[in-house]
């Protein structure tokens, strides 16, 4: 009898123990949310940014603002998240911060290219804009293109870590002995002026504020600069935010806010606040067609 009891109640045991891991893996499973309700039940959304005007930058009282943060903070609010708490950091930790879980979404001049499409899955894009290219006063080395660029392996270039342009670049034969990487839009600035780099590319709302912010006379914009031409194309880079690969419902949830954003012309009353006009508006284009190359 005394072992037929032992027996019972090691198998009570058992089958409570049972009970308890399941009912933990029921609690568990149903307390996971998507990226879109844990950012509405709790009233905020993180988002990285990269600094660069005019895209996302603190203004004179502090606050972050620019092209890509009232995009996303209008959005986020149609959406039902009142709170959008942004983070800046440099260029080149915007998608591993992503992956890692350090942010919800990530944008702000990141454009959508094939090799990022394999990292993250874009929303649609929100702007469209082309390259610009600075030198030193009077272009001693005659540089009115990337292929001249290329053309002459004396010429440096100095571009910031991580930048599309690194691709444009090197598509057009520029070697990567002639490109100096450099940590921000500051120090691209920097070594132009120092003379350590003869030329530095951008997009062009980005040099013009970075030149406006610099207040020298030691770099001027290239005016006459020619859009470089790649596949037979003249390359006009197009951003978006970029959300974890997966994390559809809050990406087409986004999208769908985009979109009306972009009928109703509140894209463009945003947009044209930082110095972006209708023409930087991408209707047609997709963030599928994009990511095809």
């Amino acid at each position: 009898m005394e072992v037929i009891f032992v027996k019972r109640k090691v198998l009570n045991m058992l089958v409570i123990l049972v009970l308890i891991v399941s009912g933990c893996s029921f609690t568990a499973s149903n307390s996971e949310q998507s990226t879109l309700e844990k950012a509405r039940a709790e009233g905020k959304i993180v988002v990285g940014f990269s600094g660069e005007v005019p895209y996302a930058y603190l203004d004179e009282d502090g606050n972050l603002t620019g092209e890509s943060v009232e995009v996303a903070r209008a959005i986020f609010k149609k959406l039902g998240i009142e709170e959008m708490e942004g983070k800046l950091v440099k260029f080149d930790s915007l998608i591993p911060g992503l992956q890692n879980g350090s942010f919800d979404v990530i944008t702000a001049g990141m454009y959508i290219t094939p090799d990022r499409c394999l990292s993250v899955d874009f929303a649609e894009p929100d702007y469209t804009i082309g390259e610009a290219l600075a030198v030193q006063p009077g272009n001693p080395k005659d540089i009115h293109s990337y292929e001249d660029i290329a053309a002459n392996e004396d010429i440096t270039i100095a571009v910031m870590n991580g930048a599309i342009e690194i691709d444009y670049l090197k598509a057009v034969g520029v070697k990567d002995s002639q490109i100096e990487i450099v940590q921000d839009i500051p120090a691209s600035i920097a070594a132009v002026e120092s003379g350590r780099a003869d030329a530095t590319t951008m997009t062009g709302p980005t040099l013009e504020n970075a030149l406006k912010t610099a207040n020298t006379d030691k770099i001027e914009i290239v005016e006459d600069f020619e859009q470089p031409v790649i596949d037979g194309e003249s390359v006009r880079g197009y951003g978006a935010a970029a959300f974890r690969i997966g994390d559809d419902e809050i990406r087409e949830a986004f999208n769908e806010e985009l979109q009306k954003m972009k009928e109703s012309g509140e894209l463009l009353e945003i947009i044209s606040e930082f110095g972006f006009t209708e023409n930087e508006i991408p209707y047609d284009v997709t963030a599928a067609e994009l990511c095809e190359g």
